[in-house]
C-alpha cells in the first residue's frame, strides 16, 4: 500500500475535518428545529426526515457528475470546491432565521457532494486492486475519528447556544479547504484522465462499467439495501436517543463520539486485517450479521448502558462498505475510479433520498404508540435483506480483475 503518497494524509484528513463538521452539529439539531419551527420533538424529526431527503436528491444528481469531473480535471480541484461549499453552508445554516433556511442550506451541501466519492478515488489512484479494500478502511476509520471529535465537541459547544457548532464546523470546512490548496497532490495521471460527457454524468452512465463486469447487480442491490438501514443512526439517532433516554445535547453528543471511537478502533485496527484474511465477500457476511443483529437489539433497548454495550457490536458492520468499494473498485480501469465513486455516491443519495423519510416517519409513529425503536426493526429486516443477497449470490462469485470499458 503507498501509505506513502502525501496525498493520503491529506485526504483522511478531509474525511476527518468533513466528519467533524457534520458530527458537530448533530447534538444541537433537535433543539434548533424544535426553537425555528416552533414543534415538538415528534414534528421535528419529521422535519430532520425531509431535509436529508432534500440533501440526498441534490446529492443524487450531482454526484455523477462530480465523479467525471474528477476523472475529466483531477480530483485536486474537485474536492477542493467542494471543502469551499461546506464552508459557506454551515455558515449560512449558522446565522440562518428559518427553517426554510435551513432546508436551503441543505440542498446547497447536497449539491456541493459529500467527500467520500473523490476521497475514495484518489486512494483508488495511489494503490494497487487487491490492496484497496483495507485502504477505504481509512477512510471509515477517519469518519470514527470524526465521530469521537465532532459529536463531544458540538456537545459543548452547545452550552454557547445551538448556532455555535455551526460556526466551529464552517471554520474547519473552510480550513480544510485552505490546507488543500496549499499542499493537496493531484493523483490523477494526465493519461488516464478522460473527457467529460453529460450522458454519463448520471446515475446509470457511472455505472456502465459495471453492467460489462458481472456478478456485479446482486452486490449493487445488497449495497443500496444496507444503505437504507445504515441511515438509521444520521436520520434518527439524535432523536430516539431524546425520546427514549431523554438525553441532552451534550449525552448525545458523548454518545455519538462512542459510536466514533469503536469505529475508528474496527476500521483503523481491524478491517484490513480481517479482509486479508477471510477476503470481502466473507467480511461483508461478518458485518451485515453484526449490524442487523444490533439494530434489531436496539428495538429492545431499555436503559442507556445497552445502548453503548450495542455499539460494540455495530461497530463490526464497518466491514461492509471497504469490503463492497474494494469488490467494485477491481470491475473497473483507472479512468473510470471517479465515475464508479460519483456513482456509488449517487446510489447512496437514491437510499438516503428514501431511507430518513421513511425511518424518521416510522420512528414519529412509532413513539406516537409507545413503540420509538420502531425505525431499528426496520433497519434489521433491511440489513437481513442485504445478508441474504450476499449469501445467495455474492461469496466466492465475484470477478478479481477489472472489466475493460468498450
Amino acid at each position: 500500500m503507498r501509505f506513502g503518497h502525501r496525498a493520503v494524509p491529506i485526504v483522511l484528513a478531509a474525511v476527518l475535518i468533513d466528519t467533524i463538521g457534520f458530527g458537530i452539529i448533530m447534538p444541537v439539531f433537535p433543539k434548533l428545529l424544535i426553537s425555528l419551527g416552533h414543534v415538538d420533538i415528534e414534528q421535528a424529526t419529521r422535519i430532520a426526515g425531509w431535509m436529508l431527503v432534500l440533501f440526498s436528491f441534490a446529492q443524487f444528481v450531482s454526484g455523477p457528475v462530480l465523479g467525471n469531473l474528477s476523472d475529466r480535471f483531477g480530483r485536486r480541484p474537485v474536492l477542493l470546491a467542494s471543502m469551499l461549499s461546506f464552508g459557506v453552508d454551515y455558515a449560512l445554516m449558522a446565522f440562518a432565521p428559518s427553517l426554510a433556511w435551513l432546508f436551503l442550506g441543505r440542498a446547497i451541501a447536497g449539491a456541493a457532494g459529500a467527500v467520500y466519492g473523490p476521497a475514495s478515488s484518489v486512494l483508488a489512484d495511489v494503490t494497487p486492486p487487491d490492496k484497496r479494500s483495507g485502504v477505504f478502511g481509512l477512510i471509515g476509520a477517519a469518519f470514527g475519528v470524526g465521530f469521537i471529535v465532532g459529536p463531544a465537541l458540538g456537545g459543548l459547544l452547545a452550552d454557547f447556544g445551538p448556532r455555535a457548532p455551526f460556526v466551529a464546523a464552517s471554520l474547519l470546512a473552510l480550513g480544510n479547504a485552505l490546507v488543500m490548496f496549499l499542499a493537496m497532490p493531484e493523483t490523477l495521471a494526465a493519461e488516464h484522465r478522460r473527457p467529460f460527457h453529460l450522458r454519463d454524468a448520471h446515475f446509470i452512465g457511472a455505472f456502465r462499467p459495471l453492467f460489462q463486469a458481472g456478478n456485479a447487480a446482486p452486490l449493487l442491490i445488497a449495497w443500496f439495501i444496507w444503505q437504507l438501514a445504515h441511515m438509521i443512526y444520521p436520520a434518527t439517532w439524535s432523536f430516539w436517543a431524546t425520546i427514549r433516554f431523554g438525553w441532552d445535547a451534550r449525552a448525545i453528543g458523548w454518545s455519538l463520539a462512542f459510536v466514533g471511537l469503536v469505529m475508528a478502533v474496527v476500521q483503523g485496527g481491524l478491517t484490513g486485517r480481517v479482509i486479508a484474511r477471510i477476503g470481502e465477500p466473507r467480511a461483508l457476511v461478518v458485518g451485515l450479521g453484526c449490524g442487523g443483529a444490533a439494530f434489531l437489539a436496539f428495538f429492545f433497548v431499555t436503559h442507556s448502558w445497552q445502548a453503548y454495550a450495542l455499539f460494540l457490536l455495530s461497530a463490526l458492520s464497518g466491514f461492509v462498505f471497504p469490503a463492497m468499494n474494494g469488490l467494485l473498485s477491481r470491475m473497473v480501469d483507472a479512468s473510470r475510479q471517479g465515475a464508479l465513486q460519483g456513482g456509488i455516491g449517487s446510489m447512496n443519495s437514491v437510499a438516503a433520498i428514501i431511507s430518513p423519510w421513511l425511518l424518521t416517519q416510522t420512528m414519529a409513529a412509532g413513539a406516537e404508540r409507545g413503540y420509538p425503536g420502531a425505525a431499528f426493526l426496520l433497519a434489521a429486516l433491511f440489513a437481513f435483506a442485504a445478508l441474504g443477497i450476499i449469501v445467495w449470490k455474492v461469496i466466492d462469485r465475484v470477478p478479481r480483475t477489472p472489466v475493460p470499458v468498450v
